[in-house]
């Protein structure tokens, strides 16, 4: 249960000096005091002794919300040869245990524009807690949010439905305890000369780069978000924890084509990796978590491994042993994109565009993607359960009966690519976008 109350100064972080306390946002220490938001400031508390359904690799003992042992995998990824790893020599493997705690999401009364965070916290050196946000984005579907960003940065866009995150990074006999996270709204701010300046110009869609794909395999073991790796998975892991959608849910979903097959794929982000965990290299460098000059669209790894940045090593310090930027889950490698071996990839980050989405769901597999809007039409990628694609606009085809009820709108998702409404959730019985 939330706890509102009303405040009338607030704190970004309140750090505690009880072992080396350092509580991060998001890998920027918070300074405590800052300036007053206005008298009628609505703020929060995170409730932190009750188990949520995105909860993972967290527990609450003592008064305070702490690292599970029995928490998810430090990571799932590939070796440099492309076979299965556990995180040896070469592995893009996380090297890292965390958990986190989804809060659950609060109407506000008018749009903010940033949520501050005042946090009662215990980090003994080397570990972290980072507290994100995120905004529910208006008529653009049923699961679209912004991006999660620090806790105290701007929104992507404002928002009246906020969302908190609380990460905990450490080990979890050695790790961070929360004792209190405490948030409040801030309204949207006007924009300065020198913040228009540094901001990326606007794009008319979603980011696409060319980004190396490797096999996450790992069947059997937990990702980031709490899933549970089944064998043909559809699902991505991107090295940032900004694109990090919760357990059976595609909020940050992407579609990666291989020019080599001809396919493409959709799929939710529900793993951190490969190589790095800050690593949000679709973002401009005003507001890319790390390695800010690198050309936005070039993961570190990338630039690592061809260009020797970074002497040639992740974050973690390991030897770069290809420049993978994504890692695909084995349905959505062999599969949906119909990969043998790790390639170059076309990636398109769906949650940085704008427009009408809509959730992919059935009652089994993936979602055929075919090349027109009907079943006769030949099969050129696939849809992972939860993926949240992007509407771009609707013709008339072949009727079909699916999740969602008997239609025969078809929506077109990318370039040559539709599926049926009947088995996406775009929380309309009707077209949410123009006719093709």
């Amino acid at each position: 249960m939330l706890t509102l109350v009303r405040k009338t100064r607030r704190r970004a972080a309140l750090l505690t000096a009880t072992t080396c306390a350092l509580v991060i946002a998001s890998g920027t220490a918070v300074a405590a005091d800052a300036p007053s938001s206005g008298p009628d400031a609505q703020a929060w508390s995170v409730d932190l002794a009750t188990r949520h359904a995105d909860d993972v690799g967290v527990r609450h003992s003592g008064g305070a919300l702490r690292l599970d042992t029995a928490g998810p995998d430090a990571g799932a990824s590939t070796a440099a040869d492309g076979s299965d790893a556990a995180g040896g020599p070469g592995s893009t493997r996380r090297q890292e245990a965390s958990g986190q705690l989804v809060a659950a999401p609060v109407v506000l009364d008018s749009p903010a524009g940033a949520v501050a965070a005042d946090v009662d916290a215990t980090a003994p050196a080397g570990t972290s807690v980072l507290v994100d946000v995120r905004g529910r984005l208006a008529g653009q579907g049923p699961d679209s949010w912004t991006e999660w960003v620090p806790a105290g940065s701007p929104l992507p866009a404002p928002s009246e439905t906020v969302q908190a995150r609380v990460t905990l990074v450490g080990e979890p006999d050695a790790g961070p305890a929360v004792r209190q996270v405490t948030l409040t709204p801030e309204a949207p701010r006007s924009r300065s000369l020198q913040d228009v300046e540094t901001e990326a110009a606007p794009t008319a869609g979603e980011n696409t780069y060319r980004v190396y794909a490797t096999r996450e395999g790992l069947v059997g073991g937990t990702t980031a978000n709490g899933h549970v790796i089944t064998a043909r998975d559809h699902f991505v892991a991107l090295p940032s924890r900004r694109g990090l959608s919760s357990n059976n849910s595609g909020s940050y979903s992407v579609r990666v084509c291989a020019p080599s097959t001809g396919r493409c794929a959709y799929a939710p982000v529900w793993d951190v990796g490969p190589w790095n965990t800050t690593d949000d290299y679709w973002n401009p460098a005003g507001t890319r978590q790390s390695w800010t000059d690198l050309p936005q669209g070039k993961p570190e790894a990338q630039a690592a491994y061809q260009d020797g940045y970074n002497g040639g090593l992740d974050g973690f310090g390991r030897r770069v042993a290809n420049p993978a930027g994504i890692d695909l889950g084995d349905g959505t490698f062999w599969d949906a994109v119909g990969l043998t071996d790790n390639a170059w990839t076309d990636v398109t980050y769906l949650w940085t565009g704008s427009g009408p989405k809509g959730v992919v769901r059935t009652s089994g597999g993936p979602l055929t993607v075919r090349s027109g809007p009907g079943t006769g039409t030949a099969a050129v990628g696939q849809a992972g359960n939860y993926a949240n694609v992007v509407i771009e606009c609707t013709a008339t085809g072949t009727t079909v009966t699916g999740t969602y009820g008997t239609t025969n709108l078809w929506n077109r998702i990318g370039p040559n690519n539709w599926v049926s409404d009947a088995y996406v959730n775009t929380g309309s019985s009707g077209p949410v976008a123009p006719a093709c």
